[in-house]
């Protein structure tokens, strides 16, 4: 790229004002203490991190208590490599099986077991309790109700719904 071309490229480039700047930066650190937060309290109560809470929660919403892998992976937005390694560790658990599909020798479920069942409803009062604690008991009802707004708002602009979109569950 020639000067005049990176001069006008600086020219065109938006920055964050500093408004914006300070509300990315408190979004950003207020998820990863969340997450840390959330993560350290599963860990202590239940020896798992907070993705395969989320991925057992999700078996245990769907009908029979299972669902493709594929599914699997959409639900929780990871890429299915991520997902087969998880599910592996909660097989060794005991809380989740795979099954092949009758429909589709390359696809398979991801199911739930009764042990898995129990772990999380041993598990999940105290999860709640924690997600409680650091988030809705420091905020208003109107400051829930606006920030499940904005965040509906900004994962609906996430979402791809084009054919092709590099998602992390077909990588």
């Amino acid at each position: 790229m020639n000067t005049a071309s990176a001069s006008a490229t600086a020219q065109q480039q938006r920055w964050l004002t500093e408004d914006e700047q300070r509300v990315w930066r408190s979004y950003l650190h207020a998820t990863t203490l969340l997450e840390d937060h959330l993560d350290r309290q599963l860990q202590r109560d239940a020896g798992m991190p907070h993705i395969y809470y989320g991925l057992l929660v999700g078996l245990a919403e769907a009908p029979g208590r299972r669902l493709r892998m594929t599914e699997l992976a959409m639900n929780a937005k990871i890429t299915r490599s991520r997902l087969s390694h998880a599910v592996a560790r909660l097989e060794k658990n005991g809380w989740v099986r795979r099954e092949d599909c009758p429909s589709d020798k390359r696809g398979q479920f991801a199911v739930l077991t009764d042990e898995g069942a129990e772990v999380l409803r041993r598990t999940a009062p105290g999860h709640v309790a924690a997600v409680r604690q650091a988030m809705f008991e420091r905020l208003t009802p109107e400051q829930q109700q606006a920030l499940g707004e904005i965040m509906q708002i900004v994962a609906e602009g996430l979402q791809p719904s084009e054919a092709g979109a590099d998602l992390p569950w077909l990588r």
